[in-house]
């Protein structure tokens, strides 16, 4: 009886490359402009850019189709043609408002950018960014980072990280802790600026609104029941404007040490 070979499995299929969005295959350059219709007047860039002024100027809740139309002089119908929906809108904003990165020192003080240097200048260029557009902030982040200006980021806080010694899910993962911290401090920055704002809006100065804080909380705090928090309170730890913008300095100081340590783990 002959032996017969075991039938040879068929080539698996490779999966098939999802469908882009309009509007992020226009951004990375990948669509050419409509050219159905009437000769365009419009742009995806001036689209993004009008809808940035409007969420400067009025606040993000305004931004609409309707109203970025407006701005622009146009009907909403004509936005369509670049824009599925108000969310595809949204992430290209949030990418104008990032912009592409400061690029890196060639030299200081005779040498390369150390990984610590070019981690700290990413990391405060891009509270940079989010200071100058805090409306960014309010857009949720709904998935990892594809718009072009967004992977630009990526990229030069990974050229920071080579030569470490870190594998490279370790050095996206120190990407993501920077940037969620950035974010955070941005976030919490820009909370707390809108109310002393309201508190200067009323006639106070800054620090007027600081002290005024801190004398509210002497009042209900209660040395005996919360000793600790009574002590930072008198030490005047939380009406001090310096410490509180040097905050985000002190922060990422511990979380770049950490990173020092695993980069030493790892060369070890």
């Amino acid at each position: 009886m002959s032996e017969q070979s075991a039938p040879t499995p068929p080539a698996a299929t490779p999966p098939a490359a999802p469908a882009l969005p309009a509007s992020l295959a226009a951004a990375w350059g990948l669509r050419e402009r409509p050219t159905k219709g009437p000769k365009r007047t419009l742009s995806l860039e001036r689209i993004v850019e009008a809808a940035v002024r409007v969420a400067a100027e009025e606040g993000l809740p305004a931004v609409s189709i309707g109203r970025v139309a407006k701005e622009l002089g146009s009907s909403p119908m004509s936005l369509y043609r670049y824009f599925a929906t108000k969310d595809e809108l949204l992430a290209l904003m949030v990418d104008a408002a990032y912009g592409r990165p400061v690029p890196p020192p060639a030299v200081v003080d005779g040498a390369a950018e150390g990984w610590r240097a070019g981690l700290a200048r990413w990391a405060t260029s891009a509270r940079a960014r989010l200071h100058a557009n805090p409306w960014a902030l309010s857009i949720p982040v709904s998935g990892p980072p594809m718009t072009p200006n967004q992977m630009y980021w990526l990229e030069d806080g990974l050229v920071s990280l080579r030569g470490t010694g870190l594998a490279e899910q370790e050095k996206l993962s120190v990407i993501l802790l920077i940037s969620g911290y950035v974010r955070n401090d941005a976030k919490l920055a820009a909370d707390m600026g809108a109310g002393i704002a309201a508190a200067v809006a009323a006639g106070a100065t800054v620090q007027e609104a600081l002290d005024s804080y801190g004398a509210t909380l002497a009042l209900l705090i209660d040395p005996q029941r919360l000793p600790n928090v009574h002590a930072a309170i008198t030490a005047g730890a939380l009406s001090d404007d310096d410490a509180l913008e040097g905050e985000f300095t002190f922060g990422l100081d511990r979380i770049l040490d950490g990173v020092e340590v695993l980069i030493r783990q790892r060369s070890a």
